[in-house]
């Protein structure tokens, strides 16, 4: 089954306004140039980017092979949730909470009037909504399923350059909610906070944002708040080892873990003012990078490899050794990737003025001992980029495969 399908010849409430908007669009469900996987999906020839009166009526399956959220093409909003079961909530609470939540999701994400109580997206149509659930290492002792936890979920390692505030890191049950409309992505939000009353509690929100689709003429990668094209070197799914780098196999363990994949999840923040006073030249050196397209300071365009060899007049390498797309590039990772989806934040300014503001970094991979934990190590020993950035929250989640028909989120681990 594919992420995404065609909208059903009824038309919601919700959904009327966009359809009149969206008249003669051809339907496609890629409308997304706001971040790398919208690029590799135009890159593979999947779909044209479409135009923006059809943003509302784009629409994501809820049911599939694998939760959606993880290959779908970056939305133009997102929101973070973590929840703690409260105390005296067991497994049969949790199967309940993931069966409320699943419903919902399925009814949002369909754009079905009747999920849609307090009027907040009444006029929108699904604008490729997505809600996607995982749990953390902590609910499998909350719930007695400590024989189902997967390894890897082992704790991530403690890295030099951290300074985690553990208020806003890990939780019991994490949820992610991705939008192109933000009253959709807030409606969503709101439904699934307002269910989990009685039976879990907020952790931490963070809520984050990217460019909005057809925004640029065509698709592009995204931009992060440096001003940096980021994602360049994003998995594609047109690589014959994508499922095997970034999902749990059919066979893997443990089974209700199949077609699964496990999400990093950590809230850098830029320090923007730093950044800024830096020239356009010196940037580009932490980068190793052109901010103006992305291209490797060796030549040619995004696409292109970097030449790692290569040197300038000089005798140095052109690429330097601490440059970060040196020190981040699998071939110097021994093959490590993950798939990377991350949204901007910005809360606002600090007592010195500066802003708050980075990167919600949400990293998939099939073992986060093979992709984010090598990689991240050798970024913390040797990155230009580490002097601009701060990581203050972490989190890992076992994020399950796609419901089928019929089934919640998680029911293989709760019910199994």
């Amino acid at each position: 089954m594919t992420q995404h399908d065609h909208e059903p010849q009824g038309v919601s409430r919700r959904r009327l306004v966009s359809t009149v908007g969206a008249a003669g669009a051809t339907g496609l469900a890629v409308g997304a140039t706001g971040g790398a996987v919208a690029q590799a999906v135009a890159r593979d020839g999947l779909a044209a980017p479409t135009p923006l009166t059809s943003v509302g009526s784009t629409r994501v399956a809820f049911h599939g092979k694998h939760q959606a959220g993880i290959v779908t093409p970056l939305q133009a909003v997102g929101h973070l949730i973590a929840f703690d079961l409260v105390p005296g909530a067991r497994r049969k609470q949790a199967a309940a909470l993931l069966k409320r939540w699943s419903r919902t999701a399925r009814e949002l994400m369909a754009n079905e009037s009747t999920a849609n109580p307090t009027g907040v997206s009444l006029d929108a149509g699904p604008s490729s909504l997505t809600i996607t659930f995982g749990f953390g290492r902590s609910f499998f002792s909350r719930t007695g399923l400590e024989k189902q936890r997967p390894n890897e979920l082992t704790p991530l390692p403690d890295f030099s350059g951290d300074a985690l505030d553990k208020d806003r890191s890990d939780g019991d049950l994490w949820v992610q909610i991705g939008s192109n409309d933000a009253l959709v992505a807030f409606d969503a939000l709101r439904e699934i906070q307002r269910q989990a009353a009685g039976t879990a509690r907020l952790r931490w929100q963070m809520n984050g944002f990217t460019r909005t689709p057809g925004a640029t003429r065509r698709p592009m990668t995204m931009r992060n708040l440096m001003g940096q094209v980021d994602g360049t070197n994003n998995p594609k799914r047109s690589e014959p080892n994508f499922d095997r780098r970034i999902f749990v196999p059919a066979s893997g363990s443990p089974a209700w873990m199949a077609n699964g994949s496990y999400a990093v999840v950590r809230r850098i923040r830029m320090l923007l003012d730093d950044w800024d006073k830096r020239t356009r030249n010196e940037q580009e050196r932490v980068i190793g990078r052109r901010k103006s397209d992305g291209s490797p300071l060796t030549g040619g365009n995004e696409d292109t490899e970097p030449d790692l060899e290569k040197r300038g007049p000089d005798g140095s390498p052109v690429i330097a050794a601490d440059a970060h797309a040196r020190v981040a590039a699998p071939e110097t990772n021994g093959g490590a990737a993950m798939l990377r989806r991350p949204f901007s934040y910005h809360d606002g300014f600090r007592d010195d003025g500066a802003p708050d503001a980075g990167l919600l970094f949400i990293a998939w991979q099939a073992d986060p001992q093979l992709g984010f934990v090598p990689v991240q190590r050798k970024l913390d020993r040797g990155d230009a980029l580490s002097r601009f950035i701060r990581h203050e929250a972490s989190g890992l989640f076992a994020v399950p495969g796609g419901p089928a028909k019929g089934e919640y989120v998680g029911e293989r681990l709760l019910e199994g």
